[in-house]
C-alpha cells in the first residue's frame, strides 16, 4: 500500500517548528517535495539538518506544524496509521547503522522478516537481489568488518531499499568517504531515482553533491533559525542573499564545481 493518491506532492512540511524544551531549532519551515525528485535539506554546522528529517520520519515529534504525505498528516494519524507511512520509507543513516554480528544479506533481510511474510530463503533472494542493486552481488555473506566504508554504505542504502520504499531519507550519505567513492556513490543515487522512479530525501552539506544530485532544496539558517530559501541549487548560486551564496560558493562567486569534490 502506497503513501495515499499519487499526487505530484509527495511530501509538504508546513509551519514546522522543531525544538527541545525551550530551545528552538528551526522554526516557521515550510517547503514542498514532489514525487520523483532529489531534495536536500541543506546549511551549516548545527542548523538542524539531520534534526529535520528526524521529525520526518517519525522519529521525533514537531513542536507546531504538519509533515504531510500525500495530504495526510503524519503526526495527526493514529499509530497505526503512522506505523504503515513508515513502512514506505527507507532510511541510510550516515554510518550506515548495520548490525555487525550480521551478514549483509542477514542485514538486508532484517526488514523483510519483520514485516513481510516471506520464507527465509524468499528473503535471502530479495537481499541478493537489492545487494546486487547497489553493487555489491556475491557479497551477501560477507560481515560490515570485512568490507570497506562505502560497501557499508552502499549495504546500508540496499536495507533502506529492502520494502520497496516510495521515498528514501539519506542523513549525509557521503560523510567519511573519499573523493572517487562519494561520485561513485552521486552515480548510484541517480541510478535509483532514474530506473525505480523513487523520491530521495538528503541531508548533506558537502557542495559537489548537492550540485550534482538535487533536483530542489531548502536551506536552513542557524542564527535565524529558519529557512533562507527553497528551489533548485543552481538557481539559488545568484540569490541576493549573502549567507546563502557563501554557502553555495564556499564564500567565492562561483558555484562548486564536480571535479572540486572534498571529503567534507
Amino acid at each position: 500500500m502506497g503513501i495515499g493518491s499519487k499526487s505530484e506532492d509527495l511530501i509538504a512540511v508546513r509551519g514546522l517548528t522543531m525544538a527541545f524544551g525551550k530551545k528552538v531549532v528551526q522554526r516557521d519551515l515550510n517547503f514542498t517535495i514532489r514525487r520523483g525528485e532529489v531534495f536536500v535539506i541543506m546549511g551549516g554546522s548545527g542548523c538542524g539538518k539531520s534534526t529535520l528529517m528526524r521529525h520526518m520520519i517519525g522519529l521525533i515529534r514537531p513542536a507546531s506544524g504538519q509533515v504531510l504525505y500525500d495530504g495526510e498528516d503524519f503526526w495527526a494519524a493514529t499509530p497505526t496509521r503512522r506505523d504503515e507511512l513508515i513502512r514506505r520509507m527507507g532510511v541510510l543513516y550516515q554510518g550506515g547503522a548495520l548490525w555487525s554480528s550480521m551478514t549483509l544479506a542477514e542485514n538486508v533481510g532484517l526488514p523483510l522478516s519483520e514485516y513481510t511474510v516471506l520464507s527465509p530463503r524468499e528473503i535471502r533472494d530479495v537481499a541478493a537481489y537489492k545487494l546486487a542493486l547497489v553493487g555489491l552481488a556475491g557479497f551477501e555473506d560477507y560481515y560490515p568488518a570485512e568490507i570497506s566504508g562505502g560497501m557499508a554504505k552502499r549495504a546500508g542504502l540496499a536495507r533502506a531499499m529492502a520494502l520497496d520504499p516510495e521515498v528514501l531519507f539519506f542523513d549525509e550519505p557521503s560523510a567519511g568517504l573519499d573523493p572517487i567513492t562519494s561520485k561513485l556513490l552521486d552515480d548510484l543515487i541517480l541510478e535509483l531515482k532514474t530506473s525505480l522512479g523513487a523520491t530521495i530525501v538528503m541531508v548533506t552539506h558537502e557542495l559537489p553533491q548537492i550540485f550534482a544530485t538535487a533536483d530542489a532544496c531548502v536551506f536552513l539558517d542557524p542564527e535565524t533559525k529558519t529557512q533562507l530559501a527553497t528551489g533548485n541549487p543552481r538557481d539559488l548560486v545568484a540569490s541576493d542573499n549573502p549567507k546563502l551564496r557563501a554557502f553555495l560558493t564556499r564564500g567565492g562567486t562561483e558555484p562548486v564545481r564536480e571535479s572540486e569534490r572534498t571529503t567534507s
